[in-house]
């Protein structure tokens, strides 16, 4: 039996390829249904109003990027893809930064990501930091996937990057890698503390 399916299955493979609009409202949908939660229970578990789940469901209206982590959590939904609300802009001049220590936290069983320069949310390059804390492959219930492609930089530590179609390739701190993130993969720390990497999402 493989650790890792290949295929892409419900929730996960449609949030990961299309994060914002209708697909994104349908994610968060399925989701809530999965967890057996009414419209209601979901709401309130993320403290947002009813009708404002119900019309983010229904592609109805554009929610905030606070709105979208709190529905991230109380879904237990895992890819910080779902941040990049949109790749269009027409802003000319842009920036954002990030403090030491004070980026958007969002947790999960294999990874704890710190999401970077979150104000501007239209944009095409999603950064963020994460500590591995998965230490097996088999800790993942899928590959994860997700449209455009990612640069991974080792800060510190030891890993392995496991892809849908190359063997395992082992990681120090300095390493790098640029791959196709629409190809499956998943990432495990394998020294003796939990590595951190610096990510670069570019969305398609």
């Amino acid at each position: 039996m493989e650790p890792v399916q290949t295929e892409e299955t419900g929730i996960v493979s449609e949030a990961m390829e299309a994060p914002d609009g209708e697909i994104l409202g349908r994610m968060i949908r399925d989701a809530r249904k999965e967890k057996g939660l009414t419209l209601e229970e979901a709401a309130k578990a993320a403290a947002i109003g009813r009708s404002t789940l119900s019309k983010i469901e229904n592609n109805q209206t554009k929610p905030s990027f606070d709105i979208i982590r709190r529905l991230m959590q109380t879904l237990e939904l895992e890819t910080p893809q779902l941040f990049v609300q949109s790749a269009k802009s027409d802003i000319s001049g842009r920036r954002d930064y990030t403090r030491t220590g004070e980026g958007e936290h969002q947790e999960t069983r294999t990874y704890d990501h710190e999401l970077l320069c979150t104000e501007l949310v239209s944009k095409r390059m999603l950064p963020y930091i994460s500590t591995i804390k998965a230490r097996d492959v088999t800790e993942f219930d899928n590959w994860v996937r997700h449209r455009g492609e990612e640069f991974m930089y080792v800060i510190s530590g030891e890993v392995t990057l496991y892809t849908e179609h190359y063997r395992p390739l082992k990681m120090k701190a300095g390493d790098s890698v640029y791959y196709d993130s629409g190809m499956g993969h998943g990432c495990v720390s394998t020294g003796k503390e939990d590595a951190r990497v610096l990510w670069v999402s570019l969305a398609d």
